[in-house]
């Protein structure tokens, strides 16, 4: 028998053991908004389980003239209809990182910009006093390669470089979608787009 096989089999003969004997053995628990993972009764990992699913603009808005923009800071998702309904799409976003740099209500789009300039807000520069003042289109911009500029000041619904913030409370206020995605919104949405944030 060869190491390789003789490693195996003591490994599945520990598993049937320790399974017959009751020794803990991470199990997997489901319930409505979380997954829990046990390895024993006094350790617990939370994970996140997403409530990203489609939903109906109705409840939302009254029309959809000039197409329609809802954000849902809970499940982190971005759902956009066309003012036809020909078009609905559903995108993971990234949200403020706080509750008081969370705002919620209506508002929307006032300037599409490709290629967009960022500086950061007061309260940023506050924050974090060594940030630069400005930071012009490219790779190191916060922006991204597109930016929805809302009615509300220094709120914008904008792509990232940094994929890792998508679908986290990753935020300085604003909404941030992957490039490829906001690019897509960016085609669909016009000045003049309803956008509600809940």
């Amino acid at each position: 028998m060869t190491p390789v096989t003789k490693n195996k089999m003591n490994r599945r003969a520990f598993m049937v053991s320790a399974a017959a004997s009751g020794l803990a053995v991470p199990a997997m628990a489901q319930t409505s908004d979380t997954v829990e993972i046990e390895s024993d009764i006094t350790q617990t990992v939370r994970r996140n389980i997403s409530s990203f699913r489609t939903l109906n603009w109705a409840p939302y808005f009254s029309n959809l003239r000039k197409g329609a923009i809802l954000v849902d800071t809970t499940s982190r998702a971005l759902h956009y209809w066309s003012e036809d309904e020909s078009i609905y799409k559903l995108y993971p976003t990234s949200v403020p990182l706080t509750e008081d740099m969370t705002r919620r209500g209506r508002t929307k789009v006032v300037r599409k910009v490709v290629g967009p300039s960022w500086s950061p807000t007061p309260a940023m520069l506050r924050r974090n006093p060594d940030w630069p003042a400005r930071i012009g289109p490219g790779p190191e911009n916060p922006l991204g390669t597109h930016a929805l500029y809302l009615s509300w000041k220094y709120y914008r619904i904008h792509g990232t470089h940094d994929t890792r913030k998508i679908g986290r409370r990753s935020s300085n206020g604003c909404i941030g979608l992957f490039n490829e995605q906001i690019s897509e919104l960016f085609e669909y949405a016009k000045v003049g787009t309803q956008v509600l944030l809940i």
